[in-house]
């Protein structure tokens, strides 16, 4: 057996179905041979994309995997991968390489060195009876702790290589860590006497898989709850107890409540400070659960710790919880989801008018409103893309399953969400998955609509097309009166058209909602389809920082 077919046949068993690929590896027909269904896109950041995408969707320890050729492969691959690893997304990146014996020579590309810093681990293979161990040392890394993407580069030497004697392979089970009881007892109790506190959610309780933890946690507390963008979903967004998401915008419940609050805990989350995240008021009591320890106090001074998978933290919390509220404890705070509840009418009243605005050309918000209206929202995925339409799009639309909003931007690429969203039907080929996208961002990837033809992969791309790149005026004043630098331009249903999708123009209000549901029924036979609504430029946010 050669050294590619021993890798194929380990990613066999390690349960792998889908290789998102290009151009062209020793790797792709190994596992071809294999009946791993290689997923050949039309640029090498796409690739990653569509296994970041997969790895999100899939759960349950099932990892997106990707081959790209050596030197001018893997170098455009780096803005994926980037991608995956701020966003803390398990990926496999198996690119070729030069045979061992010309790897460091001048002007070939390093991949290992290079890609250190946005991985978990860069390795390569440097003898084929090694690719048991190190296969089993990636796929442990990708099961194991923080969740990242993993680099391991198949020399062509390597792979061509003869391996003797039978090798023989197990698949890797990740493992989880629990929190400390004597941490647990103190974080409940800080929680059970804080006046008003609040649940901030991370991305590390969607990848937990913590959603249930999560909910019943906060209805022993009486404790309101906030998400991160990464952490959207992680409770239904129209639980009672349920803030939505905080962000560059957030929703009118989110402000309220944090400003207000007295102690927040927040779970699955780095707490890092910047542009993209709400801040949270100096007077704040902190409480911190994470699973990697370099997250402690990073931005934020805190007052106390739990370390730990979110699953095991928030479920040994509710264990404790429940046995002290039997014992006659109760929380300090009141009950707060009346509170909730007339913020939140009072938030979509404000919004309401653009939220059904009738206006030609078309305000954004009445394109979300009408995709929550024509989606069953328990069988659907839907993301974002950079810019406006994830600031739009994000506090309005309401996820109610943990899958119904896939949330990103710790990294914020434009024209991300297309691979994505190729990467999450393939997993979950059962449930609608729509991508909500700028013009900008379709002009970045808008090629590889065509991949997800060829492949038969039914999603739903919705570009909002007001033909320029929304508020640069403020960064470019002068080239944009000038030279008119932010202005954009293409007709984007003809473009999908030609690469063989559906596709449809929308220019009224009174189209939106019919054309959405013409393009679920045509993706639902397995081809993709575009929807270029014709937007005005919108610069309203939902933000109160």
């Amino acid at each position: 057996m050669t050294g590619k077919a021993l890798l194929a046949r380990i990613l066999e068993l390690e349960g792998i179905e889908v290789l998102s690929c290009f151009p062209e590896t020793p790797l792709i027909d190994a596992c071809a041979a294999r009946e791993i269904r290689p997923i050949v896109a039309r640029s090498e950041r796409v690739v990653v994309n569509i296994a970041d995408g997969y790895s999100r969707a899939a759960g349950r320890g099932r990892i997106g995997v990707c081959s790209v050729q050596h030197d001018a492969g893997i170098e455009n691959a780096f803005a994926g991968v980037a991608q995956a690893y701020a966003d803390s997304v398990p990926v496999l990146v198996l690119p070729g390489a030069n045979e061992l014996g010309r790897g460091s020579v001048p002007p070939f590309f390093d991949a290992v060195a290079t890609y250190a810093p946005v991985t978990k681990w860069s390795a390569q293979i440097n003898a084929a009876n090694r690719i048991p161990e190190l296969a089993r040392r990636a796929f442990t890394l990708l099961r194991t702790g923080r969740p990242g993407p993993v680099l391991l580069e198949l020399p062509s030497d390597i792979a061509a290589a003869e391996v003797n004697g039978v090798v023989p392979y197990v698949p890797v089970v990740g493992r989880r860590s629990g929190p400390d009881p004597a941490d647990v007892h103190e974080t409940v109790t800080r929680l059970l006497r804080a006046e008003r506190p609040a649940v901030l959610a991370g991305a590390g309780v969607n990848r937990a898989e913590a959603q249930p933890e999560l909910r019943r946690l906060a209805e022993l507390l009486r404790a309101p709850v906030l998400t991160t963008m990464n952490g959207k979903g992680s409770i239904r967004e129209d639980h009672p107890l349920a803030l939505g998401m905080s962000g560059l915008s957030t929703t009118g419940m989110v402000d309220h409540f944090l400003r207000r609050a007295t102690t927040v805990f927040a779970v699955g989350s780095s707490l890092t400070r910047w542009w993209m995240a709400a801040p949270l008021p100096d007077h704040l009591e902190v409480i911190q659960s994470t699973l990697d320890e370099r997250d402690l106090a990073k931005d934020f001074a805190i007052e106390h710790a739990v370390l730990g998978d979110a699953k095991l933290v928030l479920a040994a919390m509710v264990d404790e919880l429940e046995g002290r509220l039997a014992a006659g404890e109760a929380p300090a705070a009141p009950d707060p989801a009346e509170e909730i509840r007339a913020v939140k009418e009072a938030w979509l009243a404000a919004w309401r008018p653009l939220l059904t605005a009738d206006e030609a050309p078309i305000n954004p918000y009445r394109v979300i409103r009408e995709l929550g209206l024509a989606l069953d929202q328990e069988r659907s995925i839907v993301t974002h893309d950079s810019g406006f339409p994830r600031d739009q799009l994000a506090p309005f639309y309401e996820s109610l399953t943990p899958l119904g909003y896939v949330g990103w931007g710790h990294s914020t690429q434009l024209g991300y969400s297309l691979g994505l969203a190729i990467g999450m039907k393939l997993a979950r080929p059962e449930l609608d998955v729509v991508n909500v996208m700028g013009d900008a961002s379709f002009g970045m990837v808008g090629m590889d609509l065509e991949t997800a033809v060829r492949n038969e992969v039914g999603t739903v791309t919705i570009v909002l097309d007001n033909s320029v790149m929304s508020g640069y005026e403020a960064y470019l004043p002068i080239a944009t009166e000038r030279f008119g630098a932010k202005r954009l331009g293409g007709d984007y249903a003809q473009v999908a058209a030609a690469l063989g999708a559906h596709a449809e123009c929308v220019r009224e209000p009174g189209e939106i909602r019919p054309a959405i549901l013409r393009a679920l029924d045509v993706a639902r036979t397995g081809r993709p389809a575009l929807l270029d609504v014709i937007t005005r430029e919108e610069t309203r946010l939902s933000a109160y920082w």
